[in-house]
């Protein structure tokens, strides 16, 4: 990356501070006109005037500069009302179905039933069941034979049926 001379550096931020003073309060009055709100106007005008100054080398030798801070100032509130859109459908949402409820409650369990293996079973029954390994493959995974990865596996699945029984049929 190219250091800018102190001249190059101060004709950069003056054609910038004069583009701003050209061009603020007219962008300003604009966005209040979209928004309807003083304060959400000037935070989107700041927010703009930022953006292009961050392009600024490249934005000032466009062919339409000011169509380029208008464009970013209604781009961020586009933005801004998708984001609100999304938190308004997740605060509106209801709680979810009993069917759902169950689910969540059921993995929870699962959840604590594994937790409560010791870590040779747990490894295994993941390894296993969820991954889709062999015997031999876990095995070769933890340093053990397919028949010591088949024994955790009988005692693992005999503690989690005893472990949930109790808690998913509740």
């Amino acid at each position: 990356m190219a250091v800018m001379s102190e001249p190059a550096v101060e004709e950069r931020i003056e054609a910038f501070e004069d583009f701003f003073h050209a061009h603020h309060e007219r962008l300003l009055r604009a966005m209040y006109l979209a928004t309807g709100d003083r304060h959400e106007a000037e935070d989107l005008a700041q927010e703009a005037f930022v953006r292009v100054l961050e392009r600024w080398e490249r934005v000032r030798d466009m062919g339409d500069p000011i169509g380029y801070l208008y464009r970013t100032a209604l781009n961020l509130r586009r933005s801004r009302l998708r984001r609100l859109a999304v938190a308004a459908r997740k605060a509106a949402r209801p709680d979810p179905r009993p069917d759902e409820q169950e689910a969540i409650e059921d993995r929870s369990a699962v959840h604590r039933a594994l937790a409560a293996l010791p870590d040779g079973q747990r490894e295994a029954v993941v390894l296993v069941e969820w991954l889709g390994m062999t015997d031999e493959g876990a095995g070769a995974a933890l340093g053990v034979s397919a028949g010591a990865v088949r024994t955790r596996l009988h005692r693992a699945r005999a503690a989690l049926r005893d472990l949930l029984r109790g808690e998913i049929d509740a």
